[in-house]
């Protein structure tokens, strides 16, 4: 692992900005839409939903689900490796940011039963090595690349792997105290994935979950604290009590497939947030790819409303029924390249958006 001092990424937050390393993100960008008006990127931090970045299954009993067809094998170190390998390339289309958890997400898109165990965390709430090794290679590369790295900490489907609630703030504690001694600075931390949805632990729900944020909130190692939040279900607005502790607001725009409603969504939330200046992140959206009026054009798509609107955006890809392994970032075992055509249409779009 890098040594502490020789960390060259931190992501912070001015006003409603998101800064990197003193400056705001795409300093000086412009994208001209088609109707000539020119949006700025500046303080945007687009972003891309990649959670299996680390993912393992515990459970003997459908670990050979996800064995990659040249081996007959699960391998969580390849998986980790040809993560890396395919970052610098995420980057140079204007990638900044990704999400990665350490309960993954579901390896099928979307699932109503998760008996697999993928989770970082043991049933105390401490940390698994294996996992955590590989998350810290993931956040290296990522420092390398000037990335940031959003961090989920817990999944719905794999939060009751944790005995009770004593656990979850126990991993709560491990997490972001293994972050901070290690001084990664390019991290942004989501303590959950949709609390409003199906969580077994009181804590992790809407009506508590900003107990968790005020505790990441006040651990703090040589006078730093991680910056921290939580999101809900897709086209939700966050609740009043996590918007007030959260140091940014995020949001997921699935379900939202029509682009004004998009654009309703965030005008709902500035209207919750109120004086208060957050940045708003959009970091789960796979609506552009399975809208066929949508798509990844530069306009009538959730990307380009939320870019309009000063709105940072995540694509969120997962492979579909009869779909061939190159699709789907979230579906394992994946292909972290850039080969399928909507994972093309995607990146081109975001390379033409930033890069001018």
């Amino acid at each position: 692992m890098v040594a502490a001092q020789e960390r060259k990424t931190e992501v912070t937050i001015n006003d409603s900005q998101f800064w990197i390393n003193g400056k705001p993100t795409y300093q000086g960008v412009t994208w001209k839409n088609p109707q000539g008006a020119v949006i700025s990127l500046e303080g945007l931090l687009m972003n891309a939903r990649m959670v299996q970045g680390i993912f393992d299954d515990l459970n003997p009993q459908t670990r050979l689900r996800w064995a990659y067809e040249d081996t007959g094998k699960w391998d969580p170190e390849r998986n980790t490796n040809e993560f890396i390998a395919a970052m610098e390339s995420w980057r140079r289309h204007g990638l900044l940011a990704f999400t990665m958890n350490l309960q993954g997400g579901s390896p099928e898109g979307y699932s109503k039963e998760q008996p697999w165990n993928n989770s970082a965390f043991d049933e105390s709430g401490e940390l698994r090595d294996a996992f955590m090794a590989r998350l810290a290679r993931i956040l290296q590369r990522a420092d390398e690349l000037g990335m940031v790295v959003i961090l989920g900490y817990f999944y719905f489907g794999q939060d009751e792997r944790l005995a009770d609630e004593a656990a979850v703030k126990n991993a709560v504690n491990q997490a972001t105290q293994w972050l901070l001694r290690h001084e990664w600075k390019n991290v942004l931390i989501e303590i959950n994935n949709e609390c409003n949805v199906r969580y077994d632990h009181e804590i992790l729900g809407p009506n508590r979950v900003h107990e968790l944020i005020q505790q990441v909130k006040s651990t703090m190692r040589k006078g730093r604290r991680l910056l921290v939040s939580t999101s809900y279900g897709g086209g939700t607005v966050p609740g009043e009590k996590v918007m007030a502790v959260s140091d940014f607001v995020l949001l997921h725009g699935n379900g939202v497939s029509d682009p004004q409603k998009m654009v309703k969504l965030i005008e709902s939330t500035r209207e919750r947030m109120g004086s208060a200046r957050k940045p708003i992140l959009n970091n789960e959206d796979d609506r552009p790819w399975r809208d066929k009026h949508q798509g990844f054009g530069e306009a009538g798509n959730n990307m380009i409303a939320c870019i309009e609107q000063g709105v940072s955006w995540g694509y969120f890809d997962y492979r579909e029924k009869n779909e061939t392994l190159l699709e789907g970032y979230q579906s394992v075992p994946v292909d972290w390249g850039i080969r399928s055509a909507r994972k093309k249409q995607f990146f081109q779009l975001l390379q033409k958006v930033t890069s001018h």
